[in-house]
């Protein structure tokens, strides 16, 4: 919750309002309810859900992971960072290079464990982030944002250059399929069935991912409400007061930017898992392209800056618009153009979140986030008036 929203709920209640405690209360209560039945749900999709449905789903967790990171850096911190997209490269790259297999003449491996390779690729992409440290923490707004974007170009040309690691641009290289303690997420393995459903591949990758964006969403709230998210939110406010308060600035930046980059290591490494391979970008755009760090740009301000939930609303809808609509075309008959100007998911997509940013801007900055704590608040009133009112 940002530091808006607390100051909301903690401000003294209006003449004739409860008080602010049982309030509170039962605004965690809610948000405890809410959350518990949102898992529940998610944990029972893949019962009911075919194989393409559960791909789309685990690309949107994809995004949701990469967001939670970025808002950290952007909204808590207040840096603006563009180089998402080189992140997710350097976590692909390092889970593809450490899992990969040992003695193979074309491409370099490591053989190592795929959950340690996992791990290895969130502190290989969170040392980048820290190599990168000492222009973030010296730099602010759009000069930032700009030094950022040369990570994106410095990302194109390691891909394309480094064919040892990456597998090149013509044939990339496939990553290790995951496992965990000698639990493959294929349909190798133990045939599992629940309630009737064999749980394959995409049921075992789901779970899988929503247990990472798990992890990555609890983090992020314990970081946000803890000693790290006050220090963000204090050099974001204002660096002189921050510095005089005793907190290091240039250490809380480059922390933050550290962050960020793991969890954009993390997406990335989630990335080659979805694709079943590691295929670097012929050009600027791409699949580590500027267009995905405007993309997961696009998801924090949709979602609202510094909101870990907005964040993974967000992802929803940048990551999740074009899979549902390419699901639907197939169903409906939309996007059978074959000419140059023919409209796609993705460029559908593309006008549909370039149109709710400028929503956001002009109307709500907050976000979404905004509009749900809104909602929230007005609903809680009402029930915890309701007593009052009766009696």
């Amino acid at each position: 919750m940002s530091d808006s929203a607390v100051s909301e709920v903690d401000s003294p209640p209006a003449a004739g309002e409860p008080p602010v405690k049982p309030r509170r209360d039962l605004a965690k209560l809610v948000r405890a309810v809410a959350w518990l039945a949102l898992l529940v749900v998610l944990l029972a999709l893949p019962l009911y859900l075919d194989a393409a449905w559960l791909k789309a789903g685990q690309y949107m967790m994809i995004g949701g992971v990469g967001a939670i990171g970025l808002t950290l850096v952007v909204g808590q911190a207040g840096q603006l960072s563009l180089a998402h997209a080189f992140f997710l490269l350097a976590g692909g790259t390092a889970y593809t290079v450490l899992s990969g297999p040992t003695g193979d003449d074309r491409v370099i491996g490591f053989g190592l464990d795929p959950g340690l390779s996992l791990l290895g690729a969130v502190a290989v992409s969170a040392l980048l982030g820290l190599a990168f440290a000492p222009v973030a923490g010296r730099l602010r707004g759009i000069y930032l944002g700009v030094a950022s974007l040369a990570l994106v170009f410095l990302g194109l040309y390691f891909g394309q250059s480094a064919e040892e690691l990456t597998g090149g641009t013509s044939t990339g290289r496939a990553p290790t399929p995951f496992s965990l303690f000698g639990f493959p997420f294929t349909n190798d393995g133990p045939e599992i069935t629940l309630l009737g459903v064999p749980i394959r591949q995409a049921e075992r990758t789901w779970y899988l991912f929503l247990l990472l964006t798990a992890l990555a969403f609890v983090i992020a709230r314990g970081a946000v409400a803890g000693r790290p998210g006050r220090s963000w939110r204090a050099v974001r406010d204002n660096e002189a007061a921050a510095a005089v308060m005793g907190v290091s600035v240039l250490r809380a930046k480059a922390g933050a930017f550290a962050v960020s980059s793991a969890y954009g290591g993390l997406a990335g490494a989630m990335t080659v898992l979805w694709f079943d391979i590691l295929k670097p970008d012929e050009s600027e755009f791409g699949t580590y392209g500027i267009n995905v760090s405007i993309a997961y740009l696009a998801m924090v301000i949709i979602g609202g800056l510094g909101s870990v939930p907005g964040a993974l609303v967000g992802a929803l809808i940048v990551n999740g618009l074009p899979q549902v609509l390419a699901l639907y075309s197939a169903d409906l008959g939309w996007f059978s153009g074959t000419g140059d100007g023919a409209l796609t998911p993705v460029l559908v997509s593309s006008f549909v979140y370039g149109a709710a940013i400028i929503l956001v801007v002009l109307f709500e900055p907050g976000g979404l986030a905004a509009i749900g704590r809104r909602i929230t608040r007005k609903r809680i009133r009402r029930q915890s008036s309701q007593p009052a009112e009766e009696s």
